[in-house]
């Protein structure tokens, strides 16, 4: 959840080939929406509540697959840091976040 937003503001360089530091609107964007939902995603984790941790992981994976060709169309960052941030720090773990949710809501129900 904050491996990406982390690395767009520590490394803009390698999430966007920028210098100085400097991140664009549509990186400013992917932060902010990733951290407000990593709140959301702690908060659930404190309430323990599966259900609402599958839907907060569910919309992030769709925000997620809008994202990858939204930044290719606007050619926010080179094609390979997309990949790994995207591939390795979205779509892998939210794959897997959602098949333990839904055997937990199965099993608890």
């Amino acid at each position: 959840m904050f491996f990406g937003p982390l690395i767009a503001l520590l490394n803009p360089e390698f999430f966007e080939g920028l210098g100085d530091n400097d991140l664009s609107l549509g990186s400013t964007l992917f932060v902010a929406r990733n951290l407000a939902i990593g709140v959301a995603f702690l908060f659930a984790i404190y309430l323990r509540n599966a259900s609402m941790l599958f839907i907060l992981i569910l919309v992030r994976l769709i925000i997620d697959l809008i994202d990858f060709p939204a930044f290719q169309m606007f050619r926010e960052s080179p094609i390979i840091g997309q990949i790994i941030i995207f591939s390795l720090m979205c779509y892998l773990p939210a794959y897997f976040g959602l098949r333990i949710l839904w055997k937990e809501m199965k099993n608890s129900s």
